[in-house]
């Protein structure tokens, strides 16, 4: 599962399953470009992690929300780079609230993020990977997107188009060798689940068939496999890592 040669991008790489994904795929031989907008010294940690472990990474600041900035990021980092060969669109953010009182602009921040920026991004690396005739994009959907969640139709909803968003995409692709697929975490051990009360806690965990969140090296594993040569023949698809909760 070699990617020595492969220059990564990885969207919201500075910390959690980004972070879990972006060591992932520098012990694997990649250069990893960890994207960050808001946090520089998760991004300056991430990549010393890296590097201290003799991977090859730099840090890609800029907001995937944004066309402008993120097209032009991606731009650069090619032009920089020789290429993008793997994108793993893992950027996200919550603005939970029940939908009767959810205010437009949490709704509009969340698809804009979490949905418009996969689609963004994806436009702009897809073009070095269609000329190298070779990519992989990997979107990190949610649970949420298929079971859906009361507080979170804004999430929900953006999660959910993101399965239509990989589909549509891999049959675009595919005659170009570049595959698309999406990964579906569970309840994962990040900083936003460590700060759920414990109450909350267990009742998540009762409701998970192998009894334990997950670990954000579950969800780096199943992009690994993906963006490998073991997962050339997978393409518009979606791999749940959720324990059981959603089969």
């Amino acid at each position: 599962m070699s990617l020595n040669g492969k220059n990564a991008l990885v969207t919201g790489g500075s910390r959690g399953i980004g972070r879990a994904v972006c060591l992932r795929l520098a012990e694997m031989g990649a250069h990893v470009f960890i994207n960050y907008v808001s946090n520089p010294a998760a991004a300056e940690e991430t990549m010393k992690l890296i590097t201290d472990s003799g991977g090859s990474a730099d840090i890609a600041a800029f907001d995937v929300a944004d066309a402008d900035m993120a097209q032009s990021a991606i731009k650069t980092l090619i032009k920089e780079a020789g290429s993008i060969d793997i994108l793993v669109n893992n950027a996200g953010i919550t603005r939970d609230g029940l939908m009767a009182r959810m205010k437009e602009d949490d709704w509009d921040m969340v698809l804009d993020t979490n949905l418009k920026g996969a689609f963004l991004c994806s436009k702009a690396a897809a073009r070095s990977m269609m000329k190298k005739r070779w990519g992989r994009i990997v979107n990190i959907s949610s649970v949420i997107g298929f079971a859906g969640n009361a507080g979170q139709v804004n999430y929900a909803a953006a999660k959910a188009g993101m399965q239509g968003l990989t589909k549509s995409m891999a049959r675009e692709f595919a005659t170009r060798n570049i595959t698309v697929n999406a990964v579906a975490p569970g309840y994962i051990v990040t900083d936003m689940t460590r700060d759920l009360p414990g109450d909350i806690q267990e009742k998540i965990t009762a409701g998970i068939p192998l009894a334990s969140l997950g670990q954000p090296e579950d969800v780096a594993g199943a992009v690994a496999y993906l963006v490998s040569d073991d997962g050339a023949y997978v393409t518009g698809n979606t791999i749940h890592v959720n324990g059981g909760m959603y089969m």
